[in-house]
């Protein structure tokens, strides 16, 4: 082995890995919210005990004005702003009754008022931020540059972007993968916990796929790269990222049309609250103070931001865990279906062809090794995923394939090349051979692809092809069935024998093949006009128009196809299948947390206003108990954030 092979000490790159986890985590101060609030919070415990011990008013006064500029020019700024644009803001409103406060005297309360404000304000800004550093800790990106050898095999460090489909790179221990590709040579355990959420590094050698961004561990790997950097599974998540949690769910643009109506309407009645009284002789100070007190507990922070942080904490928490929800609206929507609709080929299957039979026909003096052989040294040249099916098989039996001439392929037919001496064809039964038909449908009976190897114009052989069901596709079905009360329907463009033998396999009753494009589009259109929600998993360039019809669409990312994964809502990242009904189960939870917070927060609201109306509620009791309900609703909503979360939802409770 080569000097540039030479292991290079994994530990150092340890350290790195703890850098760049702190680097994703937002630190508090990076804020602008939090930079303000904690001034205006400094401020305000430097102003209060001077006040309180009796220091002239020169010395303090100040230190409050200055807690009122830190913590309420942010909000009072987009309170204008809104308000330009003919909407009353709840950011405005508490600045204009903290400025009212002061106005009467009670400088102290208005000042706590904003710093209890913008320390919410900031708490909200922290949570939607660590939200968005759970998604961005699924990709840790790909390193700069990658080392690229040449074909007389010297070194070269380029940049990621600029390396070609075929290049080969040289990765040492210790070191992240420049791009995804597949192993050439070496052997090492690679850590790609960020891609597939594994949490066991992988063993990885010759033949084996690797991802752009993945840890190597002990062992150096000479790789070909297969994808592009703007192709690879990271760019593909990179570009998805940017649409999360950029829309609301319908609940919050709900709240927000209430809002604006119900700031109005507590605007009037504050007034209402304010020259009532004084036209029956009360004091000036009392009704304007009374009157703050009441825009301040009747304010509906709480109810704004129940929605918010559950949906977002869910987003984050399935994001951690391989699953990419693109918006609130699609979290929200996941927990409201009610049918799922499933592909065959690379959503309930693996998607990968395996040569399950290998029959010689009778008349035809061959062994099964023999006919495999030259069935496989005749697909070598082809990359068709059945033909690489075939030449997988003959390797793993460890048959030697000699070389083949004069290869021709015709698509929809099959392949002829000339093998020792031996014009061999392989391909659809029905095509080749008509007297073949009755073996081949023998093996389609059982849910094989029957494939027909003829030797010099003869049928010398059938091979079965078959895909191979994913390991969790039963379990996920039995979940979903679970969690939506019927059955998931199987959609596919596979022959009816082959899908039902598959669906009766994975516990699925409704099956419908033989599927072009539009015929998937019109059985999602119609499952809708019964009035479902349908939700749709797929992974294929076909399944496409089905993902944008349904109520919800969901792709398999690792394979999918670049329409798919657009068209989709959401994407499942590390391709397993069991991470569906999870997902569903966790927006299920979330909503229920909304309902929780909107509760929460109309209870606080309506006690503080009735206290307020019917008695005498202090200002700073009134400031502490609705910003109190603020807090906890956001709190309340940051528990899906929580492992625990995640685990109770693949466990199969929406509970």
């Amino acid at each position: 082995m080569t000097s540039t092979l030479a292991p290079q000490p994994v530990e150092r790159a340890k350290p790195a890995r703890t850098r760049e986890a702190a680097r994703r985590r937002t630190r508090v101060l990076a804020l602008p919210e939090a930079r303000w609030a904690a001034a205006a919070t400094v401020l305000f415990l430097l102003a209060l005990p001077l006040q309180l011990t009796g220091a002239p008013a020169w010395i303090w006064v100040p230190l409050y004005a200055l807690s009122y500029v830190t913590g309420g020019w942010e909000p009072g700024w987009e309170g204008l702003k809104a308000l330009r644009e003919r909407t009353l803001d709840v950011d405005l409103l508490m600045v204009v009754a903290a400025l009212g406060a002061a106005a009467i005297g009670q400088v102290m309360d208005g000042a706590l008022l904003i710093v209890i404000f913008a320390t919410s304000g900031a708490l909200e800004a922290l949570a939607t931020a660590r939200t968005a550093d759970s998604v961005r800790g699924l990709l840790d990106l790909a390193p700069a540059t990658a080392t690229r050898l040449s074909a007389a095999g010297e070194e070269q460090a380029v940049p990621v972007e600029e390396l070609r489909i075929g290049d080969t790179l040289l990765v040492r221990p210790g070191e992240r993968v420049g791009a995804d590709g597949r192993v050439l040579d070496g052997a090492s355990e690679v850590d790609q916990a960020t891609i597939t959420g594994e949490p066991l590094p992988v063993p990885k050698e010759r033949g084996d796929e690797v991802f752009a961004g993945t840890l190597n561990g002990t062992g150096a790997l000479r790789i070909r790269v297969e994808r592009d950097a703007s192709d690879s599974v990271i760019a593909r998540i990179v570009r998805m990222v940017q649409e999360a949690s950029e829309t609301k769910a319908p609940t919050q643009l709900f709240i927000e049309k209430v809002e604006q109506r119900y700031s109005l309407g507590m605007v009037a009645a504050t007034l209402a609250v304010f020259l009532v009284p004084l036209a029956f002789g009360a004091q000036l100070t009392d009704s304007l103070l009374r009157a703050m007190t009441f825009m301040i507990v009747a304010s509906p922070c709480a109810v704004v931001l129940a929605t918010m942080p559950p949906l977002l904490s869910a987003i984050a928490n399935a994001g951690r865990h391989g699953v990419l929800v693109k918006s609130a609206v699609v979290m929200e929507r996941l927990g409201q279906v009610d049918a799922v609709a499933l592909d065959k080929t690379g959503t309930l299957t693996e998607g990968s062809p395996r040569v399950t039979d290998v029959r010689p026909l009778p008349g035809f003096r061959l062994d099964e090794r023999e006919l495999l052989t030259l069935a496989a040294a005749a697909e070598r040249p082809s990359e068709h995923p059945l033909a690489r099916a075939v030449v997988d098989a003959a390797r793993e039996r460890g048959l030697d394939l000699p070389d083949a001439r004069d290869f021709t392929s015709a698509p929809g037919v099959g392949v002829t090349a000339v093998v020792g001496g031996r014009t061999v064809a392989v391909g659809a039964p029905a095509r080749l051979a008509d007297d073949a038909v009755g073996p081949a449908a023998e093996l389609e009976e059982s849910g094989r692809t029957a494939v027909l190897v003829v030797v010099d114009g003869t049928p010398a052989g059938l091979l079965g092809v078959a895909d191979r069901l994913r390991p969790d596709a039963t379990a996920t079905v039995a979940a979903l069935t679970r969690l939506t009360g019927t059955a998931p329907v199987l959609l596919t463009g596979d022959n009816p024998r082959a899908a039902a033998h598959l669906a009766a396999e994975a516990g699925i009753d409704d099956v419908r093949a033989g599927l072009l494009p539009q015929d998937k589009l019109a059985a999602v259109k119609e499952m809708e006009g019964a009035g479902r929600k349908v939700l749709v998993v797929g992974d294929g360039v076909n399944d496409a128009p089905a993902l944008a019809a349904a109520h919800t669409g969901v792709a398999m990312g690792r394979a999918g196809s670049d329409l798919a994964l657009e068209t989709a809502d959401a994407v499942i990242v590390r391709d397993e299948l069991a991470a569906v009904p999870a997902t569903v189960a966790l927006s299920r939870r979330a909503r229920r947390l909304v309902v929780q917070n909107l509760v929460i927060a109309g209870v606080f609201i309506a006690g503080l206003v009735v206290w307020d109306l019917a008695g005498d509620l202090p200002l700073p009791l009134g400031v502490a108990g609705h910003e109190g309900s603020t807090v906890l609703v956001g709190l309340n909503g940051l528990r899906l954030l929580r492992e625990g979360a995640w685990q109770r939802a693949v466990a199969g409770g929406d509970g």
